[in-house]
């Protein structure tokens, strides 16, 4: 298992992951903005579904591969740092938009919302980033089974990002309109998001292997 040092350290970087504008969130608030709450929990459940499908990846030993292979690693490493830093970019250029600023969806079936949601996350590059390039990052090969340690963290983040955006699902409508009355607070809230996408692209392209 991993220490607990690593552990928290781990998770205070997934909740600035899911606190961070991406695919997911983008998704999930423009559905319950448009279907409502029920729409947008049940493609939350397709977006759990496809990070159970990474934490399995991840067990079966995609991580613990990438791990052992210094050139696969710093590539997925410097991948991920740029692809960081372009969501920061795109936060924080002139004109950039907040993730409330929601798109208008039509209404789909259940089965339709649980699909796209699964399909979202599962084509999500920021989920595939977590898993394939920052997660290798807490993982020691001298604190124990590696399957154990990904399978841990897997789970942590699974949890955390369920949690970020459920609550985000339920407080959608009153968020947006909160923000779109109120234009100040929206660009605190894209600049602060930005700036903590720049922060963690610098802090993983410059992470050395442990």
């Amino acid at each position: 298992m991993p220490s607990v040092p690593n552990h928290l350290a781990f998770a205070l970087v997934c909740l600035g992951m899911a606190l961070t504008p991406g695919p997911n969130m983008v998704y999930l608030l423009s559905r319950a903005i448009c279907q409502g709450r029920v729409a947008g929990l049940i493609s939350l459940g397709g977006v759990a579904l496809a990070f159970v499908f990474y934490v399995l990846a991840a067990a079966l030993g995609i991580t613990a591969l990438v791990f052992a292979v210094p050139l696969a690693y710093d590539a997925l490493k410097i991948a991920g740092a740029g692809y960081l830093a372009w969501l920061a970019w795109q936060a924080l250029k002139p004109g950039g938009r907040s993730p409330f600023l929601v798109r208008d969806l039509a209404p789909d079936s259940p089965r339709r919302l649980f699909v796209m949601g699964f399909l979202t996350n599962l084509l999500n590059p920021k989920a595939a980033l977590i898993y394939l390039s920052l997660m290798p990052q807490f993982i020691r090969s001298d604190a124990g089974h590696v399957l154990a340690q990904s399978l841990a963290l897997g789970f942590t983040q699974m949890g955390i990002s369920i949690l970020v955006n459920g609550t985000i699902v339920m407080a959608a409508g009153s968020i947006a309109a909160f923000l779109a009355q109120r234009p100040f607070w929206a660009n605190v809230q894209r600049w602060l998001m930005g700036t903590v996408l720049a922060g963690l692209a610098v802090r993983m392209a410059t992470e050395a292997r442990r």
